[in-house]
């Protein structure tokens, strides 16, 4: 017969796990509604399925903790354990990490693809760690960036002069600045009304934010330069990363990983649906460039921004 004491010691003992119950808080600037909302979210329900509920992750999307830089204090100081953000943002941090966005690095999808697991990336992940603490274990694909105008862009002398909207930083204008176009920064919010008062001639973005903030209704062509490749990394903070165990950081890593290939793979298929939308509709005309000639005026300010022996290396992983 089993006594008070006994009861009791098995109550508590059935109970542990959950009291032991940690709820970590995932937080990214994308909309709610996105394939990099719902990678977050997947990942979200894989740690607690496979650590049976040890965790429990809650998704913010949509800037709800603020923006990239709010994240990473956020990161830094424990009040954030996960975050989905952008290489270039990191490079602010370790110069390195924003290589996978440079211009003209990528050959094509595949060759992106063996950048996820390659041993550059263990580098410059390690090198950001080493800096910061935070643990960057995965790498999601977000869009090729394509150069929609007014005017049609067949070659780079096309784009002489042409004043083309861009983010305010200096990476975004090495491509046009290259080509010799006018690299123009404006607000995000405001792109839409600067092409249609012809503020701007053009603007750069995957075709997945060409469609869904309707670029294509004040933009007659659409250049598939794909000049830049963005990408999002999934990172850890370092008041959580240093004290999980080696079993715990390997079963996380793993399942980011997961969730990067599963979902770059949805994030290219969605590319190419809208390309054939825009082919088969009168919106906008898409243009199959030949990237060569674009490419070799780019790829010298590329080597000169993060040098030849990094550069050479990743454009290798095409071999």
């Amino acid at each position: 017969m089993k006594t008070l004491a006994t009861l009791t010691a098995a109550v508590a003992l059935t109970a542990s796990p959950l009291l032991a119950q940690e709820t970590l808080k995932f937080a990214h600037v994308y909309e709610a509604n996105t394939l990099y909302n719902e990678a977050a979210e997947w990942i979200a329900d894989e740690i607690e399925k496979r650590t049976d509920g040890a965790y429990v992750v809650d998704v913010f999307p949509s800037s709800q903790l603020g923006n990239e830089e709010t994240i990473t204090e956020g990161l830094q100081i424990g009040s954030i354990q996960m975050a989905y953000t952008g290489p270039t943002f990191l490079g602010q941090f370790h110069k390195p990490m924003a290589i996978s966005e440079a211009p003209f690095i990528w050959k094509d999808y595949d060759h992106w693809k063996s950048y996820q697991g390659s041993d550059i990336f263990e580098e410059v992940s390690q090198g950001y760690f080493d800096k910061t603490g935070n643990k960057v274990t995965s790498i999601l694909y977000f869009g090729s960036r394509q150069t929609s105008s007014q005017e049609k862009i067949e070659t780079p002398a096309d784009m002489e002069g042409m004043k083309i909207c861009v983010a305010n930083a200096p990476l975004w204008k090495i491509f046009p600045t290259a080509v010799g176009a006018n690299p123009t920064p404006i607000s995000f919010a405001e792109v839409y009304l600067a092409l249609q008062q012809g503020v701007v001639e053009g603007q750069e973005n995957p075709i997945t934010i060409i469609e869904s903030n309707k670029f294509y209704e004040v933009q007659n062509y659409v250049a598939r330069t794909s000049h830049i490749t963005s990408s999002v990394v999934s990172v850890f903070g370092g008041p959580l990363w240093s004290r999980l165990s080696d079993e715990e950081k390997a079963l996380f890593t793993e399942i980011t990983r997961e969730a990067s290939a599963m979902f770059s793979d949805k994030i290219v298929a969605r590319e190419e649906e809208l390309f054939d939308k825009f082919r088969a509709g009168d919106d906008v005309e898409i243009v199959d460039v030949d990237r060569a000639p674009f490419a070799e005026l780019v790829i010298p300010a590329v080597k000169a921004e993060w040098g030849e022996e990094l550069v050479d290396r990743v454009t290798a992983l095409a071999d």
